[in-house]
């Protein structure tokens, strides 16, 4: 099978413009923008065969050059990164049986969370899309409840069905809990990680579904499937210890660039 990442990358996000090239510190001190970071996670993946970059922004291509990334010149209507993908792939003329969207906001994002993604599209013959989720410690449950207590908008949270199907992904921290968990407490709510694998075909299709409420209410882009009866396998994953989150606001910039410090990465 032929497996392609794409980064989709655009500079006027409303809640952080300019977020792909903005600089995080690594390990060593060296600064690098976010796009590259991103992209540096890709191609630590294992059975790619091809990392581009889509973006409808000249900076952010200068950027990809810089550092030596393939990027794509993509257009300015693409709404979200699954459309962006799409427009990709049909420039690519489909040519990729597995198409994986690692968002540009989460360098972090370990290569066998992707792995494990591209193993159940090929193992699970009914998926046609897949995602990662990551059951919150006792930290990762706080830092969720902080950002909505404090009013921000940060990362988002799901819930799924006894197959694994996705029921409902959200911005609120869901299911709801009425206490904080301690360290080594089983937590339920599940941290959704903004990576999708799907089937070609999958992407064709979305872009020809109509945007509903919830996609426009919570602001996320894989709620267009499920309010069209298209399932989204949830893939759980394991952080091997690994500490895990994007940067959504500039806010996280400091919780970024200290776990690139806890992590070693340069």
């Amino acid at each position: 099978m032929q497996i392609i990442i794409v980064i989709p990358a655009r500079y006027a996000s409303s809640r952080f413009p300019g977020k792909p090239l903005a600089p995080l510190m690594g390990a060593t001190g060296r600064k690098k923008s976010l796009i590259h970071r991103s992209w540096e996670a890709a191609k630590r993946v294992e059975g790619v065969d091809r990392v581009v970059i889509a973006t409808d922004d000249d900076r952010i291509i200068m950027e990809a050059d810089n550092f030596g990334a393939e990027s794509i010149k993509t257009s300015t209507s693409c709404k979200n990164g699954t459309e962006r993908c799409a427009e990709t792939s049909m420039l690519l003329n489909d040519q990729y049986d597995i198409v994986v969207n690692l968002q540009g906001d989460a360098p972090l994002t370990p290569h066998w969370f992707i792995e494990a993604l591209i193993n159940e599209l090929k193992t699970n013959k009914k998926a046609n899309v897949v995602t990662p989720v990551l059951r919150c410690d006792s930290d990762g449950h706080r830092m969720f409840l902080e950002d909505r207590k404090k009013g921000r908008v940060g990362g988002t949270t799901v819930v799924f069905n006894n197959d694994k199907k996705a029921l409902y992904f959200s911005k609120e921290v869901i299911p709801f809990t009425p206490r904080a968990y301690l360290e080594k407490e089983l937590c339920p709510v599940y941290h959704h990680v903004g990576v999708y694998a799907y089937r070609s075909n999958s992407l064709s299709k979305y872009i020809a579904l109509q945007e509903g409420i919830l996609e426009q209410l919570e602001g996320l882009e894989q709620l267009r499937f499920i309010e069209n009866n298209n399932d989204i396998y949830c893939v759980e994953v394991d952080s091997r210890g690994q500490s895990f989150w994007e940067l959504n606001n500039p806010e996280d910039i400091q919780r970024i660039e200290s776990k690139l410090l806890e992590s070693g990465l340069e």
